[in-house]
């Protein structure tokens, strides 16, 4: 699609999920891992490369030492993250995306992408509703 394209674009084919049916798609799952508040920001340090402990925790900004090890670990227990500890003194260990990790970074990348795109709507619709709503504030 072209950057001036200016089509309406249809939604894509998803099937609700809730029905008797249809119980579980796997959204959930997946939602829970990627929709916290960090472990978007720790598969995109990790897409360019493994990263040690003290090298993730810098580059996230803002992320505790408590929330980056909580981090790690679900990732890990995901199999999104693979933890390898080297046998030094002292101890180091790093952290790389595993294969199912690393084909997740494209799904991060697409929405990065379309959240840049939309910024500046998305924030023109938010002041909007604010301006005409000010009795609601549910930031």
């Amino acid at each position: 699609m072209s950057p001036t394209h200016t089509a309406v674009t249809t939604p894509a084919a998803l099937e609700p999920c809730g029905r008797e049916d249809h119980p579980d798609c796997g959204i959930r799952d997946l939602q829970d891992r990627i929709g916290d508040k960090w472990s978007v920001f720790v598969i995109v340090e990790l897409a360019s490369g493994p990263r040690r402990f003290r090298e993730l925790q810098r580059a996230v900004d803002g992320i505790s030492q408590r929330m980056l090890t909580l981090t790690v670990r679900r990732l890990e227990r995901d199999g999104l993250v693979l933890r390898t500890a080297y046998p030094t003194v002292p101890a180091q260990v790093d952290y790389r995306l595993t294969e199912t990790g690393a084909g997740l970074t494209h799904l991060v990348k697409a929405l990065a992408d379309w959240s840049l795109a939309h910024r500046a709507v998305i924030s023109d619709a938010r002041r909007a509703y604010d301006e005409s709503h000010p009795d609601h504030d549910i930031r």
